[in-house]
């Protein structure tokens, strides 16, 4: 083992030995890291700044009061997927090349010919190299269970499936999140006994999610455990199942009680599904708290689970602001929110506590869904894997001992840490951002001709550190400084180039089917013939004015399969050629190119994203790989 790994474990062994000091209290503490989905930074009470909202989370409130509240947390990408699987293997979405929700397709664009750009290539599942969170935890002795959501995998039954990557016990559900029929307005719980969603004593619906993660609790905790728990709310469908909970923010907001399931579009926090959504949660949160507060735990009589389990509340990304003609919420004064990197999309709560943990403390530090698989490790005394890499930093030297002091966030070279990368080549925002003390710089992708993006770099002042105390200056993101600090910027969107260099990051590419103008669109070059010799396969091309610099082969062993699922293979330019082979098992395959210009050509060609999720598949058009 390293020195410097040597000298961490001393360091952890001394806060451990301060935090498990009191007699009797056993080594190895529970820990349940409790991940909410779509739920905003300003959808719970306590981070209510400016205009006040309608939401009531007495629950998550309470929690705040017990431990660390983070005013400056982030998700580690700005939709769910991405997110947790950063959380659950501790390596950046852009390094793991996982970076938005859908995934293990080639790269094609959204709409073929209205689509300046498309994403590239991602894997449409969780990395596992050098293991996942839970297996760590597990090799130390501890029971594993996750409840709720998964979604770090192409289908729900494909590889892999909670129990391959550490998980003991696992329960998928939608529960109440399942849409409601016939309609929203329509199919209210009941208090009958055969109602899937009974009602309960006080009037909320039956969630199984929850009521799972008890059930793995019972039958685990006379053994040290890690709870992974994912409700699916409040993601959509905006609904909730309790009549009376609905009719409550109706006339809290001093609106009708709607006649049909139509779109609620009031602008701001006045949609009252939503506020009734996020009362609901908050009280299957109080529920689980309540569940941990009563509960002896076995392994130290006379006390209760809560007093030795650490507690992780979080989202996975910021707030939906609008679906389907629905206002769900509004994350202001942030900008954005979730499918963006404004800090909308990406802020979110987080709250911690937990043994040695301070009360009713707020804290201005930055903190990252990636800290969290780092941090747990030194919760629990748990040794890093010597070949696991880990983009996070660990928190509990911070929340044990100064929660205000950010000198105690070290990055794995000892550096303090002072900056925080996003990459989100996808979907509508198609940009990175890079987080460096005070200021948040914006770079994007997709600007030439974009009559809504008009600049490659946006530089914003979202705080000015005064004697450690961050106050607060344009986290609006309103007033772009790009052009008044050119050098500030430019220093910074080399820092962003270095960052993802470093982690391999993939690009978007410019799309030559575009039916409008871009630059240099009509020297893309051309493909000709293709050959497969064995497992080699060969396709000629030929340079219209643009130079070919690189290659890659796409291929799936799947193909036709419901689960089919492509892979990027590396292939080689020879002599006007592309050549690469073919990996063991390969059922279909499509060569790419890319020349000087970003362009990506595609042999055979490939449709559009919306094509494709119909009933066909990529498969259909590809190459058939000759057995």
């Amino acid at each position: 083992m390293k020195l410097k790994m040597k000298f961490k474990l001393l360091l952890f062994a001394f806060i451990s030995s301060a935090v498990f000091a009191e007699e009797g209290r056993p080594e190895k503490p529970n820990v349940i890291l409790l991940l909410a989905d779509d739920l905003g930074w300003q959808d719970v009470k306590c981070y209510d700044i400016d205009e006040p909202s309608p939401y009531e989370t007495p629950h998550i409130d309470g929690l705040a009061k017990e431990g660390v509240m983070f005013w400056q947390g982030y998700s580690a990408a700005p939709v769910c997927a991405p997110s947790r699987c950063a959380i659950l293997s501790g390596i950046h979405p852009a390094r793991a090349q996982k970076t938005s929700v859908r995934g293990g397709t080639p790269p094609s664009p959204y709409h073929l010919t209205g689509m300046r750009v498309m994403e590239p290539w991602q894997t449409a599942r969780v990395s596992v190299e050098g293991a996942t969170l839970a297996q760590v935890l597990q090799a130390n002795g501890y029971a594993t269970g996750h409840s709720g959501k998964w979604h770090m995998n192409i289908m729900p039954k494909a590889e892999p499936v909670p129990k391959d990557v550490g998980f003991e016990w696992s329960r998928e559900s939608m529960s109440v999140a399942r849409d409601m029929k016939p309609n929203r307005v329509k199919g209210f719980s009941t208090d009958a006994s055969d109602d899937p969603w009974q009602l309960d004593e006080n009037g909320y619906p039956k969630n199984e999610l929850f009521e799972d993660a008890v059930t793995f609790m019972e039958e685990v905790k006379e053994r040290p455990f890690f709870l992974f728990c994912a409700p699916r709310l409040v993601h959509s469908p905006i609904q909730i199942r309790s009549r009376a909970l609905l009719e409550k923010y109706c006339k809290k907001l001093g609106i009708p009680f709607p006649e049909g399931p139509g779109p609620m579009a009031l602008p701001g926090q006045r949609n009252p599904y939503y506020c009734a959504m996020i009362e609901s949660f908050d009280y299957y949160v109080g529920n689980l708290l309540r569940y941990l507060d009563t509960t002896e735990d076995p392994r130290w009589p006379g006390h209760t689970l809560r007093e030795n389990t650490y507690i992780i509340f979080t989202s996975d990304n910021g707030g939906m602001e609008q679906l389907k003609g629905d206002v769900i919420t509004d994350n202001y004064p942030l900008d954005g929110g979730k499918i963006r990197l404004e800090e909308g999309g990406t802020r979110v709560p987080l709250i911690i506590v937990g043994p040695n943990i301070p009360a009713n403390t707020q804290t201005d530090v930055i903190a990252n869904g990636l800290d969290f698989f780092p941090t747990i490790l030194s919760m629990t005394e748990t040794e890093i894997p010597e070949n696991k890499l880990l983009d996070g930093c660990d928190l509990f030297p911070l929340l044990t001992q100064s929660p205000q002091d950010p000198s105690l966030i070290k990055e794995r070279d000892g550096r303090v840490r002072d900056t925080m990368m996003w990459h989100f080549p996808n979907s509508i925002a198609m940009n990175s951002t890079l987080r460096v003390g005070d200021y948040k710089l914006v770079r994007n992708y997709d600007v030439i001709n974009n009559p809504k993006v008009k600049t490659e770099l946006e530089l914003y002042r979202l705080y000015e550190t005064r004697e450690g105390k961050s106050v607060r200056v344009d986290i609006e993101e309103s007033q772009n400084l790009a052009l008044s600090m050119p050098e500030k910027a430019q220093e910074l969107n080399a820092r962003l180039t270095e960052i993802l260099t470093g982690m391999n990051a993939r690009y978007p590419y410019f799309n030559p089917e575009y039916q409008g103008d871009l630059p240099y669109k009509e020297c893309v070059p051309v493909f000709s013939s293709e050959k497969q010799d064995g497992n080699v396969v060969r396709a000629k091309f030929t340079e219209n004015g643009a130079k070919v610099v690189r290659a890659q082969l796409m291929v799936t062993s799947l193909g036709g399969d419901p689960n089919e699922e492509w892979f990027a293979a590396p292939a080689v330019i020879e002599d006007g050629m592309v050549v690469a082979t073919l990996p063991p098992g390969t059922t279909h395959y499509i060569f790419n190119i890319i020349d000087e210009n970003n362009y990506l050509v595609s042999y055979p060609s490939v449709n559009s994203q919306v094509h494709y999720r119909s009933k066909n598949q990529y498969s259909d058009d590809a190459l058939r790989a000759l057995r």
